[in-house]
């Protein structure tokens, strides 16, 4: 269990960040794969914890080494006539749990040691997202939000801060802060948690008497009557939300807001679901107001399979695509290819700025291949490069460039920007724990290192180069599997939702089964 501190004060949450982030990596057995290297995971709340919360501090504990949790009831964000004052406080009880959940900080300040001086210099984000939704309802909301966000962002400078979906509006503005002004965060959005009869867990519902809990399902319900209906093909914005406003009516008890149909990241309406849409709902259900809201979603779920080198992810992964229609994003390949890029510039292997500053310049598209077992076919602005990237100088020059951070940044941006429409394998050290988290079936394959190093000493056999002893091979294995646990960047590690599948004495074809099997039954 943790040793939990709970701080106060700026200056001590900024020397406890600053005395972890110079500690060296936890040193972990590299076959462990351990969750746990070396970052800080932060969970912005305003306390009166509950299951929603918990299951966001639980992931964000599981993910990172050092998990933080704030606990701040910021004036900001109340709207004049709101339950500022009467909002719950439980400060005790919520230590306990984080506590109990494995945190290592909670951040706990009073009023005046975030809000200083006034007038406070805040965040004003922009109107698009603030607007709609409950932005009409409450004035200067996510604009408080925003600015006691990003001071938070900045005192603690995680690796990652997790949001629940429920809170929709706020998480789409957040990305755009993050996005906008450049911060060097991921955030993580979470599934909405719900409780065994669908309502949504928040602070709030500590003021439902037992029947307004029982009514206040219908919000959960009504979604679900738009999510039966969009299955069925139906995509019409009056459709969806005629059936949402429908069984809303069953409750005259629960007062409904607004119903409305928005894309999750812009927040405009839609009329029609082109690929995603956000329904989303705010009702008052007694003295609570209460939000909820459901992503209906038409793109083909992505397949992300990491795992530690030697295990077989290209292969397996190239063919369950194939099996799945699903396209194959060969990530290899597009290191190969920025680096043939970089090579064609003139550029040094060695010289990081000029690397960096020429990136930005390399789009790299993908095609499927006539024969759907085969690599896609690769081209850099415009330029045909399948076989181009298999050269020997840029064998020889794709690791240094592809460990570099611009390279890595610029490539994984590619890479989402292919997964935002979705139907696509990828594998990779970490494709599902950084490039895509949110992707419908991660799988972890892995092998032993015995199994990994016998397989490489036949592939050396069959290709006709020198043998090299197996405990030779296996020492290699364990120090590069050692390398990648510790990599400063989106290092190998197991994904807290990932199916993992040991290889060891499994064909291909077996372990390609297993993988179209569990995709199939979770995702179509």
């Amino acid at each position: 269990m943790a040793d939990l501190q709970v701080i106060k004060t700026k200056m001590g949450l900024r020397s406890w960040c600053h005395s972890v982030q110079s500690e060296p990596q936890v040193d972990v057995a590299p076959d462990e794969f351990s969750s746990t290297l070396g970052q800080i995971g932060l969970v912005p709340t305003m306390g009166s914890l509950h299951a929603g919360h918990l299951a966001l501090i639980r992931r964000a504990c599981l993910e990172n080494q050092w998990g933080i949790v704030t606990i701040f009831v910021n004036p900001l964000q109340f709207a004049a006539g709101e339950d500022l004052e009467d909002y719950p406080r439980t400060l005790e009880a919520d230590i306990q749990l984080c506590q109990a959940a494995g945190v290592d900080v909670i951040f706990a300040p009073e009023t005046a040691e975030l809000l200083g001086e006034q007038p406070l210099t805040q965040v004003i984000p922009p109107l698009s997202l603030t607007a709609p939704l409950c932005g009409s309802s409450r004035p200067g909301h996510f604009q408080g939000v925003a600015t006691i966000v990003l001071q938070l962002l900045n005192l603690v400078q995680p690796d990652r801060a997790y949001f629940g979906r429920k809170d929709a509006q706020q998480l789409a503005i957040i990305q755009r802060l993050v996005r906008d002004l450049n911060l060097a965060v991921d955030i993580v959005p979470c599934t909405i948690a719900r409780d065994e009869k669908g309502l949504a867990y928040s602070s709030r519902n500590q003021y439902l008497s037992p029947q307004e809990q029982q009514q206040a399902t219908v919000l959960s319900r009504s979604l679900q009557q738009a999510q039966t209906l969009f299955l069925t093909g139906t995509c019409d914005r009056e459709a969806l939300l005629g059936a949402i406003q429908a069984e809303l009516s069953a409750e005259p008890q629960v007062q409904p807001e607004y119903v409305d149909l928005v894309d999750p990241i812009t927040l405009a309406p839609l009329a029609t679901i082109g690929s995603v849409g956000l329904v989303a709902i705010a009702a008052q259900v007694g003295k609570a107001r209460l939000i909820d809201n459901l992503l209906l979603d038409r793109r083909p779920p992505i397949l992300a399979v990491d795992g530690p080198a030697g295990a077989g992810k290209s292969t397996v992964t190239r063919l369950s695509a194939a099996t799945l229609n699903l396209l194959y994003l060969d990530t290899g390949a597009m290191y190969r290819a920025v680096t043939w890029f970089v090579l064609q510039a003139g550029c040094s292997p060695q010289d990081q700025l000029a690397i960096a500053d020429l990136v930005g310049q390399c789009h790299i598209q993908l095609q499927p291949a006539a024969d759907p077992h085969r690599p896609p076919q690769v081209f850099v602005n415009g330029q045909a490069v399948t076989q181009a990237i298999r050269s020997p100088e840029v064998t020889a020059a794709v690791s240094a460039i592809a460990a570099q951070p611009a390279i890595r940044e610029s490539l994984v941006q590619q890479q989402r920007s292919y997964g935002e429409a979705g139907g696509i394998a990828a594998e990779g050290r970490d494709i599902g724990t950084h490039v895509f988290p949110e992707a419908g079936l991660k799988i972890f394959l892995t092998a032993s290192i015995q199994e990994r190093a016998r397989r490489r000493q036949q592939d050396a056999q069959v290709q006709g180069a020198h043998a090299i002893p197996l405990d030779q091979l296996a020492q290699q294995i364990w120090e590069r599997d050692r390398q990648d646990s510790h990599r400063a960047i989106a290092p190998l590690r197991r994904a807290y939702d990932a199916v993992e599948i040991n290889t060891d004495g499994l064909s291909i074809a077996a372990v390609t089964e297993k993988i179209v099997t569990l995709y199939r039954s979770r995702c179509q």
